[in-house]
């Protein structure tokens, strides 16, 4: 079961992140402190996350832009302070974004911003809060690894797996089906460089989610709600046999 005390989501304003701050904050016995962090905490489309704070005391939002490096400092800072001097137990790197290009119609413009969000954005955030990720793992209590006691979980999607690359649609989003199989060789990485201060670090298939991104290349099947019932209930069940793997909401190992 996860058990965290402290949690952060990535691009949390909406969709998939928005939903795992919610259903963080709303469990019985959920997280002390649960950090949200967005581009824009005051533009519109954070009114819902804010919304959320109000009635949470235990949700803190922050601006953070994971494709600037001051600005993830800036709110790593924060974090710190919020802190006082414990540990952050599990970081969901979420935020991603995708552009509707084909192989024919992709732009290095677009391939570039794409990679900043859903590749460097993940490593650079991991890199300035792997400091309280470590801190949070020494202290804990538990013996192996966990997403309760220390992990990163970068959202990941199928469309970046080669081994399981559809028909008709292959070349479509090639940006995003790119920087998606390079963020799972990010998680392969991590796994292997953070093994040695037992940070769990797992790749994570969401499921074709019913939010502004999915709805933008067809009709998903999945609720945001179950998808993330699934993701929270997987992540709960977690341990170092699963380190460095790539998994979908429902625990399934997905082919590389």
């Amino acid at each position: 079961m996860l058990n965290v005390h402290s949690v952060l989501v990535t691009g949390s304003n909406r969709g998939i992140g928005l939903e795992l701050v919610q259903q963080f904050v709303g469990k019985s016995k959920g997280p002390e402190w649960v950090f949200a962090t967005c581009r824009d905490p005051e533009g519109p489309y954070a009114q819902d996350l804010k919304n959320l704070a109000v009635k949470h005391r235990g949700l803190t939002i922050l601006p953070m832009d994971v494709t600037d490096q001051s600005s993830i400092q800036v709110a790593a800072a924060k974090v710190t302070e919020h802190l006082q001097g414990a540990g952050l137990n599990l970081l969901i790197n979420n935020a991603g974004i995708l552009r509707l290009n084909n192989v024919e119609t992709e732009t290095a413009e677009a391939m570039a911003e794409v990679y900043k969000t859903n590749v460097i954005g993940p490593m650079l955030v991991s890199q300035a809060f792997l400091p309280l990720l470590r801190k949070a793992s020494q202290e804990s209590p538990q013996k192996g690894m966990s997403c309760s006691k220390a992990a990163i979980v970068n959202m990941s999607s199928i469309g970046g797996s080669i081994g399981s690359l559809g028909g008709e649609d292959q070349g479509h989003f090639l940006n995003y089906r790119c920087s998606k199989a390079a963020l799972n060789m990010l998680t392969r990485c991590q796994s292997l460089g953070f093994a040695k201060d037992q940070i769990l670090c797992i790749a994570l298939h969401p499921g074709w989610v019913q939010t502004d991104m999915g709805s933008s290349v067809g009709q998903p099947p999945l609720t945001v709600d179950t998808s993330v019932q699934g993701i929270l209930s997987t992540l709960g069940h977690l341990t170092e046999k699963d380190n460095g793997m790539f998994v979908n909401w429902e625990g399934a190992a997905v082919p590389w």
